[in-house]
């Protein structure tokens, strides 16, 4: 199992590695939306290697056997391995691109700006002036980043270990 882990954690770190950095290269003119939808595809995109990893212990490993919980603990180390390193790619990009938070919150309050009415945007901006420092924080954003692939690998190890695990036929 521990081959396992590693070998489709390392996969999912390396896939989500390259699609940021591919992301950032890329796509750094596109609007803040896009590249969002870019972020959460790319997660799952990674987060595949969740479902292959099962797979690959169950059919390969243990004689196309894997309960419901080896399934999902599988499912979870993977995420975890998946997660630390986009939370570390996070951490790493706001060093290289110190400007990226204070231009966000100029889009955001922006944004805020022509969808709000003006007690609404007071209120949102209040919050959001509230907030920045936190999200300026170098820990904070790394344990954000993480837990939001975590959150969704969680999710996908769930209905992975539901679809994949079997139990050997008796006979």
């Amino acid at each position: 199992m521990n081959k396992t882990v590693l070998r489709f954690g390392l996969y999912g770190a390396i896939t989500i590695s390259i699609l940021f950095t591919l992301a950032w290269v890329l796509g750094g003119n596109l609007d803040y939306s896009v590249q969002e939808v870019i972020g959460y595809a790319s997660m799952i995109v990674s987060l595949s290697f969740v479902y292959l990893g099962i797979k690959h212990f169950r059919d390969k490993e243990n004689d196309g056997v894997v309960s419901f919980k080896k399934a999902l603990a599988i499912g979870v180390l993977i995420s975890l391995i998946t997660a630390l390193t986009f939370g570390v790619l996070d951490v790493i990009y706001l060093q290289l691109n110190p400007d990226f938070t204070e231009e966000y919150y100029s889009h955001a309050i922006e944004a805020m700006r022509t969808e709000l009415t003006q007690a609404d945007f007071e209120k949102k901006l209040a919050e959001l002036e509230s907030q920045k420092e936190l999200f300026s924080n170098q820990l904070f954003s790394f344990l954000l980043m993480a837990l939001t692939v975590f959150i969704i690998g969680f999710i996908i190890s769930l209905i992975s270990a539901v679809l994949l695990q079997s139990k050997k036929e008796l006979i």
